[in-house]
C-alpha cells in the first residue's frame, strides 16, 4: 500500500531545508479519505501514530457525516478536496502520500506539489480546515445559505487561501534557490489567470457554482493573482493575521451582498 518515493534533487532539496524529517510515501490506490485500516498501516512504516481528534460542539448539527468521523476519534487521513498529494502531521515522523492520479501529470508539476505539501507540513498551520475555523465553522455554516456539501467546499477553500498567504512568500523567494520549483509554481498560476478575470460574471450568470468560484479564486491566492470582488478581500494580510473570524465577516457580507 506504501512505497517510499525517490525525490528528485530539487524536491530532496526542499525537504531538507524545511521538513528534514518528512518521509514520503506513494499510495498503491486513489483515495479521498484512507480506510482506517490502511491508515493504521502506516505504523508498519513511522515511528508513532497520533491521531487528531476535534470538540463536537464545534460543528453544525447537519454538518456531513464524513467531517464528522474526522472530528472523532478515528485515524483520518485524507478527506474531499486534499488533491494528489496530502500531508499528515499525525505521524511521527510527519510523511507525504502521493495518490497514483498524479501519474501522467508532467513530473515538474508533480515536483512542485511536493515541494508545496513539504512546506506547508513545516508551518505551523492546522492540518485540515476543521483545525483552521474550529468553533467557528458553526457561525460561517449560518453565514453560507447552501447546503451542507457547499459549505464544506467553501470553508476548504477559505482555508485553502489562508495557507497560501503563508506559502507563497517561500515559493516567490526560490527564483534563485529553486529556479525549476519556482517555474512551476507560475506555471500553475498561469493556467488560472484566464479562469480568474471572468469569474463573477460566470458566477453571477449561474455558469460557475459559488462553491466552485470561491475554490477557483482561494485557489489563485498561493499565486499572487489578481482577484476579483468579492475574492480579492481574501488575498490581504488583514485575512492571513484575523484567520477564521476574517473568512466568517467575508462571508456574511458577501452573501448579503449577493441577497440585495
Amino acid at each position: 500500500m506504501f512505497e517510499e518515493r525517490q525525490l528528485s534533487a530539487a524536491v530532496d532539496a526542499v525537504r531538507e531545508t524545511y521538513a528534514p524529517d518528512v518521509r514520503v510515501f506513494d499510495v498503491g490506490q486513489d483515495f479521498e479519505t484512507l480506510p482506517p485500516a490502511q491508515a493504521t498501516d502506516l505504523g508498519l512504516f513511522v515511528e508513532g501514530l497520533e491521531p487528531a481528534s476535534y470538540p463536537d460542539d464545534w460543528l453544525p448539527g447537519d454538518a456531513p457525516q464524513l467531517l464528522v468521523r474526522y472530528a472523532s476519534n478515528d485515524f483520518t487521513i485524507g478527506m474531499p478536496g486534499d488533491g494528489s498529494v496530502v500531508w499528515t502531521r499525525q505521524t511521527e515522523p510527519p510523511v507525504v502520500l502521493v495518490k497514483p492520479r498524479v501519474q501522467g501529470s508532467p513530473q515538474s508539476f508533480i515536483d512542485f506539489l511536493l515541494a508545496e505539501a513539504i512546506v506547508t507540513c513545516s508551518l505551523e498551520v492546522p492540518e485540515h480546515f476543521l483545525g483552521f475555523f474550529e468553533a467557528d465553522y458553526r457561525a460561517l455554516d449560518e453565514a453560507v445559505p447552501l447546503n451542507p456539501a457547499d459549505t464544506y467546499q467553501i470553508a476548504a477553500a477559505l482555508y485553502d487561501a489562508w495557507v497560501g498567504l503563508q506559502t507563497r512568500p517561500v515559493f516567490e523567494d526560490w527564483e534563485s534557490k529553486h529556479p525549476t520549483l519556482f517555474d512551476a509554481w507560475e506555471d500553475a498560476g498561469s493556467r488560472l489567470e484566464g479562469r480568474i478575470s471572468g469569474l463573477p460574471g460566470a458566477v453571477a450568470r449561474g455558469e460557475t457554482s459559488f462553491g466552485d468560484g470561491t475554490e477557483l479564486a482561494c485557489a489563485a491566492v498561493k499565486h499572487g493573482l489578481e482577484l476579483p470582488a468579492p475574492f480579492a478581500a481574501l488575498d490581504t494580510d488583514a485575512y492571513r493575521e484575523h484567520g477564521s473570524s476574517y473568512a466568517v465577516r467575508w462571508a456574511e457580507k458577501t452573501f448579503a451582498a449577493l441577497a440585495e
